[in-house]
């Protein structure tokens, strides 16, 4: 069993997995190559003069599976309890279990609602509905979270790194008991 699945892997869910795997947690991150982040181009993201989404993409991809994550290409169709976590089954039909799930799925909430996710409308252009989140970004289904655009943070990728970045501290400082910090110093 995995101790966290992230399901979606442009910025948020990448981030999210990265942090996760960075933490000795075992990681699942699952990618459907669907997400909007592929089709953009950006200038506007910190530390990086200019990246074409699909180079962004990959290089979250890399950043989460050298620190140990498992990255799956796929589609999660349907989240379900399963004991003391959750049941993820996926278009091929491959089945994963995890302790706690981060949805990260950009614009797509068919999943949340299909797991019994609490949704409303969204406050961004043209995204029409998002996962209800609290501050911290759990759902209303225990051991469910939600980061980046699904969970209604704004779309510019980012910031929806970030979130993924803080959901998964969330995850990892409930999961260990005690406040999680990630604090790298340079090499001599």
């Amino acid at each position: 069993m995995y101790d966290i699945a992230v399901i979606g892997a442009g910025p948020a869910g990448a981030s999210a997995a990265l942090f996760a795997a960075k933490a000795g947690k075992k990681t699942l991150l699952i990618d459907n190559d669907k997400g909007m982040t592929r089709r953009g181009w950006y200038e506007n993201y910190y530390g990086i003069s200019e990246i074409g989404g699909p180079d962004l993409v990959e290089t979250g991809h890399k950043q989460a599976v050298k620190f140990g994550a498992e990255l799956i290409a796929g589609q999660a169709i349907s989240i379900n309890k399963s004991g003391d976590g959750f049941a993820i089954e996926t278009d091929s039909g491959a089945a994963y279990e995890a302790k706690h799930v981060i949805l990260a799925t950009g614009v797509l909430t068919d999943l949340a609602v299909q797991a019994g996710v609490e949704t409303k409308d969204g406050t961004e252009p043209r995204i029409k509905t998002v996962v209800a989140v609290d501050a911290s970004g759990k759902t209303n289904i225990e051991s469910i979270w939600a980061a980046g655009t699904v969970a209604g943070v704004s779309v510019h990728a980012v910031i929806t790194a970030g979130d993924g970045a803080k959901v998964a501290i969330n995850v990892i400082s409930e999961l260990n008991g005690a406040r999680y910090v990630d604090h790298d110093v340079l090499k001599a």
